[in-house]
């Protein structure tokens, strides 16, 4: 084997050379506000750069007034009380479009109509939980009393619905919107998104407690008038479709991973195989902006199968060599979601440094 020549030190780089960004110390004496922590952050290494560059893309995506944005949400991050900072975001302008769980969508509307969820105390046993209609996800409690209120809210909200109407989950949560916004003080997903003409979309509507609510409320609708509500999930998908077409530039906000993740991601495929299969003038749509925080690596699947550098071979994103521009924080979205969003919240306040 050919032994390499020692390194010649004359030709060592400074970093600068090559256009290198030099790290700064975290000095927290000179951080005056959330802003300034992430920005600090940003210079720093590991998971708290990528918190910082979060932030970095999360402004440009916002400042980009010709981007159309999404924001995908999964996990628990409703009954966490995470809610307002997505509210925050609708309210801001900030988001076009929304794609969640059904769960987020249950837990959220508990919250906005004014319930309340519990921390869970850990010497109660899960079977008495169950016996005491205490429901418990991670640390946190939702009282089945609050399912049985959500679900006679729903058909009240239902109630109405011409025989002829098909429904899909943007169509419900409208409903459940608009309940919100004359019914309730104070502020929820459901009522920034019903004020601000933002949809909602639950692709797997059934795997939720809402769905089960809808199937029920067909139940019922049947034994009085024998017409129950048709629903077709294939509305979502078009309707979020025709909303892309007129975007060239997209931009992602994802928290989490799983089924709402890749179904936004999947319409610049969706477009694709249309225009190719079916022979319609589809254009090509990639998002440009993308910024995911979720604390899972990619082969548990988390993630919905995938990097974003692995979805650019997918026909999903925009490559950073054209103009791409991602973010991607394995990190809790109790801790990283806020200070993001806090920053980038002063930044457009004009309290940036």
């Amino acid at each position: 084997m050919k032994e390499r020549s020692p390194r010649d030190e004359s030709r060592y780089g400074t970093g600068h050379d090559d256009g290198l960004e030099p790290l700064t110390p975290l000095d927290l004496s000179a951080v005056a506000s959330v802003d300034d922590l992430v920005r600090a952050m940003s210079r720093t290494a590991f998971g708290g750069r990528r918190l910082g560059e979060a932030a970095d893309v999360l402004e440009a995506m916002v400042r980009d007034r010709d981007c159309f944005r999404v924001v995908t949400v999964s996990g628990a991050m409703t009954i966490a009380k995470q809610g307002l900072l997505l509210a925050e975001m609708i309210d801001r302008g900030w988001v076009q479009a929304v794609v969640s769980t059904g769960a987020l969508m249950t837990h959220g509307f508990v919250e906005g109509a004014g319930m309340l969820h519990f921390k869970h105390r850990p010497g109660i046993r899960d079977e008495d939980l169950y016996e005491r209609g205490y429901n418990r996800v991670y640390d946190t409690i939702e009282l089945e009393k609050n399912l049985d209120d959500t679900e006679r809210v729903l058909q009240e909200a239902l109630d109405g619905v011409p025989d002829d109407e098909v429904l899909c989950s943007r169509t419900v949560n409208e409903r459940l919107g608009r309940y919100l916004d004359q019914h309730v003080e104070g502020r929820a997903i459901l009522t920034s998104a019903f004020r601000q003409n933002v949809p909602i979309y639950v692709p797997a509507f059934t795997d939720s407690e809402l769905g089960l609510d809808l199937a029920i409320y067909n139940h019922t609708r049947r034994s009085r008038s024998g017409a129950p509500v048709r629903f077709d999930p294939f509305l979502d998908l078009d309707d979020f479709a025709d909303r892309v077409r007129q975007h060239e530039t997209l931009g992602i906000f994802t928290i989490g991973g799983g089924v709402p993740r890749n179904w936004a991601q999947q319409v610049g495929p969706y477009l694709e195989i249309l225009r190719k299969r079916v022979g319609s003038d589809e254009p090509v749509r990639r998002y440009r902006y993308a910024v995911r925080i979720c604390p899972e690596p990619d082969h548990w699947g988390g993630l919905s199968g995938c990097s974003y550098s692995e979805g650019v071979s997918w026909g999903k994103f925009v490559p950073e060599a054209e103009g791409g521009r991602f973010a991607e924080v394995y990190a809790d979205a109790t801790i990283a979601w806020p200070l993001v969003v806090r920053a980038v919240m002063e930044r457009l306040d004009g309290r940036d440094r």
